[in-house]
C-alpha cells in the first residue's frame, strides 16, 4: 500500500479562518524522500555499533570491555536531545530542524572517524546523540504536514526505513571492512546524511502553528473513537520496546550455545528474519488494523511473548527460525499499531514536541533492555534475556487486553 497525501485544500472560497493555515499536502514521492534520507542516513549509526568489539583495539581496548557500554551512549544522549529538539521544531520550523539533524550526524560520524583516541572516539558518539535524532524529526515532519490515515501509513513507511537500514548495513559494512576498517567506515559514510541533507532542502516546510482542530459536536465525538492518552502511548512504547530489544545483544551467543557450529552467515539471517516479516507484512497489517490498534498492540504482545519463550525451548535451526517468526510477528504488530495510535494522538498537538517525547520513551526502553539483557546473562546465561522479555510482553499483553475484555463484557446488548 502507497502512503497517501492529507485531502487537497480547498478553493479561496472555502478557505480555513484568518489565522489558521493548512499544512502543505505531501505527495507520495515527498514521504518516501523522508523515509529514504532516513534509511541512508541510518547506516552508519546502525550498521556500524556491531563492530565495536573490532574498533575499540585500535583504541588500546584490546578486550573491547568498553563495547556495551558506548554500544548505548547514542542512545541514551539521543533520548535525552530528543524532547527538547522537538520542541525547539514546534518553535523554529521543522525542516530546519530535521536538516539540523542530518547535518548533525554527519559532523559526528565525521569525528568518529578520525578519532585517534578512546576519548575522542567516546565524545563522538555522545555528539551523535545529541546531534542526531533523524527519527524523530522525520516523524515531527511527517506530523506537520499529514494526519490520520495517511500520518499512521508514513510512519508505517519510516519504520520500514528503520527495519531495512537494520538488515543490510551490518552486511555492507562488513563487506567493506577488508579494505576499509569499520573505524574509518565512520568518515565514509558520513556522506549519507550530507547528501539527505541536501535531498531534504527541496522539500516545503509545513506550518509552525498547526491547524486548530474544529469544535467538537456530539455527534462527531460519538462517531470518533477516543483518543489514547499520551501517558499510556508512552508506556505502550516503552514496554515493546524493552520487551524486543532485550533479546538483541546476545542472540548470536544464545544460538551457539544451542546449535554449535552454526555459521555466523545463518546468524546473520536468524537475527534479521524479524525485521524481514515487518517489511513483507507492515502495510498489509496497517489495513488489517487500521481501525483496531488496541487489539493489535495487545496480539503483538502475545506474539512477542510466544516468540521469546520459543527461544528458551529452541534446539534445532528449524525451530529457532519459526521462534523468530513469531517475534516477527508481535514485532510487525506491534510498530504497525503503535505508528497508528501515535498518529491518532498527534491530532491537534505540536507534532514536534509529541515525538520527541515518544522517542524519548523509546530509547529509555532500549536502554533498559540493554541493560537488563546484560545483566542477566552475566548472572544466568544467555538465556535469562528471553525470559525477561517473555515475562515483560505478558504483563504488557494482560495491561491492554484487560480495558478491552472489560468494556466488550459491559457493552449494552442491543434489543432485538
Amino acid at each position: 500500500m502507497s502512503t497517501t497525501t492529507r485531502t487537497a485544500a480547498a478553493p479561496e472560497s472555502a478557505a480555513a479562518p484568518a489565522g489558521t493555515s493548512a499544512a502543505p499536502a505531501l505527495g507520495r514521492r515527498q514521504v518516501h524522500a523522508v523515509a529514504g534520507c532516513y534509511f541512508v542516513a541510518s547506516f552508519a549509526a546502525l550498521g556500524l555499533p556491531p563492530y565495536l568489539t573490532e574498533i575499540l583495539p585500535e583504541f588500546g581496548d584490546t578486550a573491547a570491555r568498553w563495547a556495551g557500554l558506548l554500544y548505548v551512549v547514542p542512545t541514551v544522549f539521543g533520548g535525552l536531545g530528543a524532547p527538547l529538539w522537538g520542541r525547539l521544531a514546534d518553535r523554529y520550523g521543522r525542516k530546519r530542524l530535521l536538516l539540523r539533524a542530518q547535518l548533525g550526524l554527519a559532523v559526528a560520524f565525521l569525528l568518529a572517524g578520525w578519532a585517534d583516541s578512546l576519548a575522542t572516539f567516546t565524545a563522538a558518539l555522545v555528539l551523535q546523540g545529541i546531534l542526531g535524532g533523524t527519527f524523530a524529526a522525520s516523524n515531527g515532519y511527517l506530523g506537520a504536514a499529514l494526519e490520520g490515515p495517511a500520518l499512521s501509513r508514513a510512519l508505517t513507511l519510516m519504520q520500514g526505513s528503520a527495519r531495512a537500514a537494520l538488515v543490510l548495513a551490518p552486511i555492507v559494512v562488513g563487506a567493506l571492512s577488508p579494505w576499509l576498517s569499520p573505524h574509518r567506515q565512520y568518515a565514509l559514510l558520513a556522506v549519507l546524511p550530507l547528501g539527505a541533507a541536501l535531498m531534504l532542502a527541496a522539500l516545503p516546510e509545513p506550518p509552525k502553528a498547526r491547524t486548530e482542530c474544529a469544535p467538537k459536536t456530539v455527534e462527531s465525538d460519538a462517531a470518533e473513537p477516543p483518543v489514547m492518552p499520551l501517558r499510556t502511548l508512552y508506556a505502550l512504547e516503552f514496554a515493546f520496546v524493552f520487551s524486543t530489544v532485550i533479546s538483541f545483544p546476545y542472540l548470536i551467543s544464545l544460538v551457539d550455545e544451542r546449535i554449535p557450529g552454526t555459521t555466523p552467515l545463518m546468524s546473520g539471517v536468524l537475527f534479521a528474519l524479524p525485521h524481514v516479516c515487518y517489511l513483507v507484512a507492515a502495510m498489509a497489517v496497517h489495513s488489517a488494523f487500521e481501525s483496531r490498534p488496541r487489539l493489535g498492540i495487545a496480539l503483538g504482545f502475545v506474539f512477542i511473548a510466544l516468540g521469546l519463550a520459543a527461544h528458551e525451548v529452541a534446539g534445532t535451526l528449524a525451530a529457532f527460525a519459526g521462534a523468530r517468526l513469531l517475534l516477527g510477528a508481535g514485532l510487525t504488530l506491534g510498530l504497525v499499531c503503535l505508528s497508528l495510535l501515535a498518529a491518532g494522538c498527534a491530532k491537534g498537538r505540536a507534532p514536534g514536541g509529541m515525538f520527541g517525547s515518544l522517542e524519548f520513551f523509546s530509547k529509555a526502553g532500549a536502554v533498559a533492555a540493554g541493560l537488563a539483557a546484560a545483566a542477566g546473562n552475566n548472572w544466568f546465561g544467555p538465556g535469562a534475556p528471553v525470559l525477561t522479555g517473555t515475562a515483560a510482553a505478558v504483563t504488557a499483553a494482560f495491561l491492554v487486553a484487560l480495558p478491552l475484555v472489560i468494556r466488550r463484557s459491559f457493552r449494552p446488548r442491543r434489543s432485538r
